[in-house]
Parts: structure tokens; sequence; C-alpha cells
């Protein structure tokens, strides 16, 4: 399995939650990283929390912008990987929804998925990788959305692998419900209730951490005969 040191990896949606996580690791294992954040206040806080492991750079910038994403593309060299973390949830069926906001979740993961992918695979070098995020656990009745937007990125990936290859490998990872920045907006006993009813709804009956998800995006870069796959960290549940 190839090692990561002396890559060059871009965290799109690296300043909180998973792709600090993927950061921190890379950073570990010798990677050059360069993080994208929205918010000045989290590139700056990623930044301070991992530059004691390493060389990072920490952007600002709305990856869901195209001619942003390419003019930040444009003034750095290619890089050896590069994660996506783009995406949002949904809850709600399809009768509980308005159409535009079902639109909006597919939009969402799908749409800026593969906008990235079309920005950033002829920036990535011979070799390197590109792995995106989908999602699990949700059901079409209770996720309607996201559902769609999680097996659109799946059918994504099997296009794009096999469209880049041999030069590129693309990948996803689909993450289950894990307490990150993505929920901010719930109260701590909102939080907490959460926690304790997707735990109980698991097979192993617990959360998976943020480091068992960010070591499946290391995996994936790691490891250079996988390709066109989604690996599902849900401990099971998408086997329900």
């Amino acid at each position: 399995m190839a090692s990561l040191n002396g890559s060059r990896i871009l965290i799109i949606g690296g300043t909180s939650g998973f792709g600090l996580e993927i950061a921190r690791r890379a950073l570990g294992e010798g990677a050059e990283v360069t993080v994208i954040g929205r918010s000045s206040e989290h590139a700056a806080a990623a930044k301070t929390a991992l530059g004691k492991s390493g060389t990072v750079e920490a952007s600002v910038l709305d990856a869901t912008d195209r001619r942003r994403l390419d003019e930040f593309a444009n003034t750095h060299e290619p890089f050896d990987h590069v994660v996506s973390m783009m995406g949002g949830a949904m809850g709600g069926g399809f009768l509980d929804n308005d159409v535009d906001d079902i639109r909006a979740a597919v939009d969402g993961k799908y749409l800026v998925a593969l906008q990235i992918a079309q920005t950033m695979l002829p920036r990535i070098a011979d070799g390197g990788s590109l792995t995106l995020t989908a999602g699990s656990g949700g059901r079409p009745y209770n996720a309607s959305g996201a559902v769609l937007g999680n097996q659109a990125v799946e059918t994504l990936v099997r296009g794009l692998a096999i469209e880049s290859a041999p030069r590129i490998r693309v990948n996803a990872v689909a993450p289950w419900w894990t307490p990150t920045g993505l929920w901010r907006g719930m109260s701590e006993d909102q939080l907490q209730t959460q926690a304790k009813q997707m735990a109980a709804a698991n097979p192993l009956k617990r959360l998976g951490t943020i480091g068992e998800v960010a070591d499946a995006y290391l995996f994936l870069m790691r490891n250079g005969f996988i390709n066109a796959e989604t690996i599902h960290v849900d401990g099971g549940v998408s086997a329900l």
C-alpha cells in the first residue's frame, strides 16, 4: 500500500469534522495538506489546529462556485489526492418536502460532486485519486432528497472511475450519522437524544467515530488498486 509521505493532498471542506481529521492524519503521515472552507474563522482555526502537525495551507472559498474553484486550482501545482466532503443532509419523505427542497438536496450532493470532479480531475497528478462523499443510513421515506443524492454520487463515482482510468482513481466514502459540525444547529439535548436513537438503530449499537470515518478516506488514497467503489462506514446499517 502506497505511503502518503510527501503527497500533496487537497481536502475540500477540510476545516472541520471529518475533513479536519483526515487532514490531521494525513499530516501525521508526512503529507502536505491544503484545506478549503467557506468560513474565514474555521479556516484560521483549522490552520492553528493543524499547523503543529506539518505543512498546511488553509484557504477560504465557496467550492460550489465553479469559477472560484477553477481560479484556486490554477494557482496551485497538481495535487496527488483530492477529497471532497461536500454534501448535506435532509430529513423527511417525498410527501413531506417541497419539490424545490428535494431538488436542492440532490443538487447539493450530486451536481456539486460532479462540478468538483470536472474542475479538479484535470488538476490531479498521474496515479492520484479523487474521493467524494456520499452517505449511508437514510431511507427514501425518511430522507428522500438525501437518498437520491447519495445514490447519484455512487453512480457518478462508477462513471468517473472508468472515464478517468488508468490515470486517476475515483471512489467515495458513505458515512453514517456521526456527531460533527454538520449538526451544529442542534442544541446539546437534541444532539444527545439523536445520538442515543441512532446508536440504538445500528447493528453495532453504537455510533462511529470521526477517526473511523477519516480512516476510510486515507485507505482509499493509499490503496492504488481500489477504483469505482463506495465504502459504507456505517456499522452495517445499510444492510438492514
